[in-house]
């Protein structure tokens, strides 16, 4: 993945909206991520993981990663690549097959998948992830691997996430561009749960929402595995156009106002205050309500949430109805640059009726001062991915090696014996 000697290195790449973040982490002796060096740079010929200005996209993602190999001391060769945009899409399908042989072999595995993701997906549409939920062998369900068990007939229930495959080409292009190659593209919200998600969340029932800057990705896990994912293209970006709007300024000033001093709930009686915005910016003179301001924040944040609210909703009772779990015993994670506003767990507690939490990125070690943030979980999760692949990699490897070298004593012993 990465030309260094010695190291067990790791790259993911986020081409946002509003950022490109790319992150290099090592793969210590105990299969722990230290993060040794990253990228950042303000985005600029993307919106809402489309391309718009191919020559300015590839300008930011070559700065992006010249930061990190110069912190790193590396050089980088291939990424792992987040993808989020409207038109990603999910569905949840069947495959049937029969078991070949008196108990179930990895041949049957691969063979009962292949059937349930030949189904029909949106035109122009290829499949990005093939996420097996549970299989089931004859009357016995709810099987988590089935290799080695005895039957005569074997289901499996899938979560396939498809993505346009021009607007996936386009940004695999500008990183090729850059002379890196894309090893393997994963859907943002994948990412992000990998990041911030512990397992029993998952198997209790969670939803993690990602408030990015151009889409809000969400996905929902119960018992243990993933039932639905989606990205909403709209999110933190419309807000700061909100506030550019209501205050006649620039989207630039607006996202500082906003940054600084920005929140989802208004302050007690009494307790608001004027916001001089000249420190903003020179050609800026101006005296805000920070009750204004809040009510416009607030406004939209509803908005946005309850349009999750909608959507998980949906999901909840078409599970019910088929009989199957649909409890988010956990409740609500948020991640995501979006989540940084002030006050946004009571707002939300408040939109969704249950319990709350903005997450942070779990298990990595290293330069994290700086993004050990809810804006990078997307990232992170990328590495955690990369993580898991090279270790199954190195695995692979060993195996084949015990049998090279098994291979040969015996051929040795052949040779001596005739």
């Amino acid at each position: 993945m990465i030309i260094s000697k010695d190291r067990k290195l790791v790259v993911g790449l986020e081409v946002g909206t509003t950022k490109v973040v790319t992150l290099v982490g090592e793969i210590l002796v105990d299969n722990t991520l230290k993060i040794i060096g990253y990228g950042i740079c303000l985005s600029k010929g993307i919106d809402k993981g489309r391309i718009n200005n191919l020559d300015k996209i590839v300008t930011c993602i070559r700065e992006s990663i010249n930061q990190a190999e110069i912190m790193a001391d590396c050089h980088i060769t291939s990424v792992y690549l987040s993808l989020s945009n409207k038109y990603i899409h999910c569905q949840n399908e069947i495959g049937i097959v029969p078991i070949s042989e008196d108990e179930v072999t990895k041949e049957d595995i691969e063979n009962v998948i292949h059937t349930a993701k030949s189904v029909q997906i949106p035109n122009e549409h290829y499949i990005l992830h093939v996420i097996p939920q549970e299989y089931s062998i004859d009357q016995q369900s709810g099987i988590k691997n089935p290799i080695g068990l005895s039957g005569v007939r074997m289901q499996v229930k899938v979560h396939l996430i498809t993505c346009d495959q021009n607007i996936a080409k386009n940004i695999v292009k500008a990183i090729e561009r850059c002379d890196v190659k894309v090893d393997q593209m994963i859907f943002s919200g994948l990412a992000s749960s990998k990041a911030v998600l512990n397992k029993d969340e998952r198997k209790l029932g969670v939803c993690m929402i990602d408030i990015g800057g151009g889409t809000i990705d969400f996905t929902i896990y119960i018992d243990g595995y993933i039932q639905h994912s989606q990205v909403i293209p709209y999110a933190g970006n419309i807000v700061t156009s909100d506030i550019s709007y209501a205050f006649n300024t620039s989207d630039f000033n607006a996202e500082k106002i906003k940054m600084q001093y920005g929140s989802v709930i208004k302050p007690s009686l009494g307790s608001s205050k004027n916001i001089d915005c000249s420190n903003i910016n020179s050609n800026f003179q101006k005296i805000l309500q920070q009750d204004a301001l809040i009510e416009v924040i607030e406004s939209r944040y509803i908005e946005l949430l309850n349009l999750v609210k909608d959507k998980i909703f949906n999901i909840q009772k078409k599970l019910h109805k088929q009989g199957e779990k649909y409890q988010l015993s956990s409740g609500i994670v948020l991640t995501g640059g979006g989540s940084n506003i002030p006050y946004l767990t009571d707002c939300s507690e408040k939109v969704f009726n249950k319990k709350v939490r903005i997450a942070k990125p779990l298990n990595i070690s290293g330069l994290i001062e700086n993004i050990s943030q809810p804006d990078y979980a997307t990232v992170i999760g990328l590495l955690h991915y990369a993580k898991e692949f090279y270790i199954n990699i190195e695995k692979k490897q060993k195996q084949l090696s015990f049998f090279e070298k098994w291979f040969k004593k015996l051929n040795n012993w052949f040779k001596k014996e005739f």
